[in-house]
């Protein structure tokens, strides 16, 4: 049930006794294979020993600082003030490691662009004069670099005659946006034509749609299940998946990311034993996985969890965010890619935000699902709605990648980002880079392990024109960083070999090839 006894809610633990807690974790998984890699790559004992030893010697210094900070009455930066008789409102280990471990690097997130989120991008001039505290932008080009940052896998963020052109007539018809929610007066008849155009894409009797990709699970879970009901999900699912289940007030069990085995043994121990104390059976057993995964580029196991579900008498929640317009051959998402009808899955959510360039999301079911997620999501009835322009620019992404545009672009641009992806994923894993995930995912990411390598990584590809996004803690586990390359139709077979040599200058720079004899000897030296 997600809640600890009284004794161990009180019990503070000190920032220290956090930060043990957590190298413990991480050392105890030492060999296991991590998350979204063939289990015929592992990373070699040297390297995960030495980030370990990185991690531990930074949030050390961070420590010893702090300590000579209040030994001289001085409050560190970001530290909350101390409030007689009050708790601190913020979490202690998070603002240590924002303070110690987050802030030396802010410099590699949240940079402003001032173009479309096309191949190429404009990156607007920032500095800061307080050691990355504060940061001041300056409304100037600082220069233009390839973009292999942005979620735009089909190319269609920029300017496209035929969507573009829509999008700007949509603004003099229903206005920026409709200042109501859908049950009020929001409801257009853009929205009603979309949700029908994303019922018939991916082949489902019904489908709504939300003005928000995060809401669009967070808002949807709390309708389907609820007290005396158990969501089975994934250990990788994604953060608006947890806040949906969290919320719903359902049991939460956890099962090891994409491992169907792991998955039945939840399920059988579900199907015997049913609610605790009562053992009463569950009103009923959701099953929550993602098409892709965003911070592994991996493909979810579909056919075997649909297998289970069905063994078990469960409901599948499928989320297509990352999948949907970019996989399968027609752009339908996971479920085409792996050859699944759309009817073995009870539940289809899908966002606007990557393929389609767009905002929102979308559920997808069957016409009783919908009409009761209508009538008692919060989504639906206190939420504002879609912006109509961003409905349109979903409605001609859609019309355009089924081909109802009376051209063969939609499907042209899909055949080239599994090619781009292809390519670009082989030419990573040739030089040695330890790359996770599975080919044809757009999302290709490289382990970088080390905190130094986060900063570096991403400061010098920039210093060579290439946009790159790198995730560490919390997005992550702590001793898994990584650089998330994100594949567009939109690039050419020049920029990718471009990207490629810069990063290959980059990996020789930082020793990122640890899958070669030659890289693995020279981090040992």
């Amino acid at each position: 049930d997600h809640q600890s006894p009284p004794s161990a809610r009180c019990r503070v633990l000190s920032p220290f006794q956090v930060t043990l807690a957590h190298l413990t974790t991480s050392f105890m998984a030492l060999g296991k294979t991590p998350h979204g890699r063939k289990p015929t790559e592992t990373i070699s004992f040297l390297v995960a020993i030495l980030t370990y030893v990185n991690f531990a010697t930074l949030i050390l210094w961070g420590h010893i600082c702090e300590l000579c900070s209040r030994l001289i009455g001085r409050r560190s930066w970001g530290t909350p003030p101390v409030i007689k008789g009050y708790a601190p409102l913020t979490d202690d280990w998070e603002a240590f490691y924002t303070r110690n471990v987050y802030r030396p690097i802010r410099d590699c997130w949240d940079r402003p662009i001032c173009s479309a989120p096309n191949t190429w991008v404009d990156l607007m001039e920032r500095r800061s004069n307080d050691y990355h505290r504060t940061f001041m932008v300056e409304h100037k080009v600082a220069q233009r670099a390839l973009n292999f940052g942005s979620y735009n896998y089909l190319g269609l963020g920029g300017y496209h005659e035929s969507i573009t052109e829509s999008v700007i007539d949509t603004m003099d018809t229903f206005s920026v946006g409709t200042a109501s929610s859908r049950w009020g007066l929001g409801t257009t008849t853009l929205h009603r034509d979309l949700e029908k155009m994303v019922a018939r894409f991916v082949r489902k009797p019904a489908a709504i749609v939300y003005g928000m990709g995060f809401a669009t699970n967070s808002f949807t879970i709390p309708s389907l299940v609820g007290p005396g009901c158990l969501v089975v999900s994934d250990s990788l699912n994604h953060a608006s998946i947890v806040v949906g289940a969290r919320g719903s007030g359902a049991k939460i069990v956890v099962f090891k990311h994409n491992d169907p085995a792991d998955l039945e043994r939840v399920l059988r121990k579900a199907a015997s034993l049913g609610q605790a104390r009562t053992y009463r059976p569950w009103r009923k057993i959701l099953i929550i996985v993602e098409g892709v995964y965003s911070m592994e580029g991996e493909i979810c196991c579909l056919k075997e969890i649909v297998e289970l579900k069905k063994k078990y008498k469960a409901y599948l929640y499928l989320d297509e965010a990352h999948s949907i317009g970019a996989m399968g051959r027609t752009g339908r998402g996971i479920v085409e890619h792996l050859g699944i009808s759309p009817a073995d899955v009870d539940v289809m959510m899908g966002t606007f935000t990557k393929s389609f360039s767009s905002v929102g999301g979308y559920i997808a079911a069957s016409q009783d699902v919908i009409d009761h997620i209508r009538s008692v999501s919060i989504g639906e009835n206190t939420s504002t709605a879609i912006s109509p322009p961003c409905a349109m620019q979903v409605l001609q992404s859609l019309r355009l990648i089924m081909g109802e545009d009376g051209t063969d672009y939609g499907s042209r641009i899909l055949t080239r980002l599994q090619e781009n992806a292809t390519f670009f994923r082989r030419e990573l894993e040739m030089m040695g880079l330890d790359v996770l995930g599975d080919e044809g995912s757009p999302v290709i990411p490289i382990m970088l392990y080390m905190p130094a390598k986060i900063r570096e990584f991403s400061v010098q590809c920039l210093k060579r024109n290439v946009a790159v996004v790198v995730v560490g803690f919390p997005a992550t586990p702590i001793t898994l960083s990584r650089a998330r390359f994100c594949v567009s139709a939109a690039h050419t077979r020049e920029d990718l070999e471009m990207a490629l040599e810069v990063i290959r200058e980059v990996a020789d720079l930082l020793l990122l090839r640890y899958h070669t004899r030659d890289g693995l000897q020279r981090v040992s030296s």
